[in-house]
């Protein structure tokens, strides 16, 4: 996890990635999991104390830099995972990569924390978009269906998704009846959403009410993340 962001961040301040290619790219799927891929093998023979040092300086000088870069430097579009969108949106699509990668790294060491931060809310937020093409393309939610997820915390939202004419939509509230009523906590959505577990690893973390049968396609197709 420490070496992924650190080749991002290198790259990203200019400072130029790895020159080394990893061999054994066969559990990789697109262009930026190969680079993510080189950046990790690089580091295979440094102990854990010595990548989370190198951690720490790009942390640093990444930071420096912020605090000192100019309004435009956050206005100006750049290239990012979803198109062309200003720096501002990529730095916030940054922050949710490392926050989950943070995610990572508590649960494999069993030591919980931040969950309820402005990163995790920012995470959450920027998942949340991805519902409609669940529900609507994935999970194929009937017409004039209504889907209610409920997130219940730490980090807490309510999101209503309507399909009509053919597109799913979030919306503020339907006077229809919920088609399907899905709940979990947001750090079971986070799983789900970044393929870090299955819905059927975590299904007893699930609460699902109405067509289930819809609910249990629409959470095992929840993730969206690269």
């Amino acid at each position: 996890n420490f070496s992924h962001i650190i080749g991002t961040e290198r790259a990203l301040g200019g400072l130029g990635g790895t020159t080394h290619k990893a061999t054994d790219l066969q559990h990789v799927k697109n262009p930026i999991g190969e680079m993510n891929e080189h950046e990790v093998d690089s580091r295979r023979h440094l102990s854990g104390s010595q990548v989370l040092n190198e951690f720490k300086e790009i942390a640093a000088l990444r930071k420096t830099f912020f605090d000192s870069a100019p309004e435009s430097y956050f206005t100006d579009e750049a290239m990012t995972p979803i198109g062309k969108a200003p720096m501002a949106v990529f730095l916030s699509i940054r922050a949710m990569d490392s926050w989950v990668h943070e995610q990572d790294i508590r649960r494999a060491i069993n030591k919980p924390g931040n969950q309820g931060s402005l990163c995790a809310e920012l995470s959450v937020d920027r998942l949340i978009r991805t519902l409609p093409m669940v529900i609507g393309k994935r999970a194929k939610a009937p017409e004039g269906s209504v889907s209610i997820v409920t997130i219940t915390g730490p980090v807490q939202r309510k999101i209503v998704i309507t399909v009509k004419d053919g597109r799913a939509a979030i919306v503020e509230n339907s006077n229809s009846a919920p088609t399907v009523e899905i709940d979990f906590d947001s750090n079971t959505f986070i799983e789900l959403a970044t393929g870090r577990a299955t819905s059927g690893e975590l299904r007893k973390k699930i609460k699902l009410s109405g067509d289930t049968a819809l609910g249990e396609l629409v959470v095992g197709a929840l993730n969206m993340m690269i």
